[in-house]
């Protein structure tokens, strides 16, 4: 299979998956754009073995260890017909992403598959006792995510490593409260259980939400709280922008502002994250890629003048 095709292939993928990720790729040069939809179809195959509830954890966790050895050997030249490998790997070396930020891609998928987090006094639910706790998660799942789409927008300074590992923070904290409720029925409460004792709310009166009506003023307070948090974190993503290559920063622009719109409708909803899933409407992410294009194009005209 020629590295092309590979990457057709990734791109249908996250043509597919990638929901709010996609929008982001659109507005990148094709190079690029083909880098990240090559790292999102790896991601999301990790995910896809991990998150495969038909298997026992065991044998997830056996599937995931037997082809992260595939990839480390695709990456060091062996021969592979896995298109997600051959692209990936042209991609790893076409922008020299570090191999160590690629296996902690891996390793963010696996932490869901480890029963009892760090310091969890839970016995019912997959908890984290701190934010310190869940921050490290956040770092796995989120942040090197971030740091690996840096490496393929291109970066000026230092500085851009860390504000990207904080805006894949606030990116994740999103996610959190986006999926409270599915996440509970999973077995599984994200936010920190010193902060819902901070509040008095414990994780099966969050479990047991089903609509509006369920939401105490408690819970309401606590939501308030960790969203205050995810929007201290979104603006490491405004210092971040001016720091990334003037070709990739409407990428970059699009992608903080879908994640922070849906922030927002979480918030406008008063955190009614339990009746029915929040997300941004496809018409209003087509109006901020349009936008993004637009800043893409604008920033091309003011290079060639």
């Amino acid at each position: 299979m020629q590295v092309a095709e590979a990457y057709r292939i990734c791109t249908a993928i996250a043509r597919k998956e990638a929901r709010n990720f996609y929008y982001s790729f659109v507005a990148l040069p094709k190079p690029k754009r083909d880098a990240i939809c090559a790292v999102y179809a790896f991601m999301r195959h990790a995910d896809d073995l991990a998150d495969d509830e038909s298997l026992p954890v065991e044998e997830r966790r056996s599937r995931l260890d037997s082809w992260l050895c595939a990839w480390r050997g695709a990456a060091l030249g062996g021969e592979t017909a896995d298109p997600v490998f051959l692209a990936l790997r042209d991609a790893q070396q076409r922008f020299e992403i570090p191999s160590q930020l690629l296996e902690q891609l891996v390793e963010g998928t696996t932490m869901d598959l480890r029963r009892g987090a760090p310091n969890s006094k839970d016995d019912n639910y997959d908890t984290y006792e701190t934010f310190e706790d869940l921050y490290r998660y956040c770092y796995f799942v989120a942040s090197v995510v971030g740091l690996v789409c840096i490496r393929i927008f291109g970066y000026a300074s230092a500085e851009a490593e860390k504000l990207a590992e904080q805006t894949g923070i606030a990116f994740q904290l999103t996610n959190i409260l986006r999926d409270i409720r599915e996440d509970a029925e999973r077995g599984r409460i994200y936010l920190p259980l010193e902060d819902l004792r901070r509040f008095g709310v414990t994780p099966e009166q969050l479990a047991a939400v089903r609509d509006k009506r369920g939401i105490t003023d408690e819970m309401r307070q606590l939501l308030e709280f960790e969203a205050g948090r995810a929007q201290q974190y979104y603006r490491s993503g405004e210092k971040l922008m001016p720091l990334i290559a003037a070709d990739s920063r409407s990428a970059l622009w699009v992608l903080i502002t879908i994640y922070h719109r849906l922030l927002g409708r979480i918030e406008h909803s008063g955190f009614n994250v339990f009746s029915a899933r929040v997300s941004v409407p496809t018409y209003e992410k087509l109006a901020i890629l349009g936008c993004g294009v637009f800043r893409t194009l604008g920033a091309r005209g003011a290079s060639q003048a």
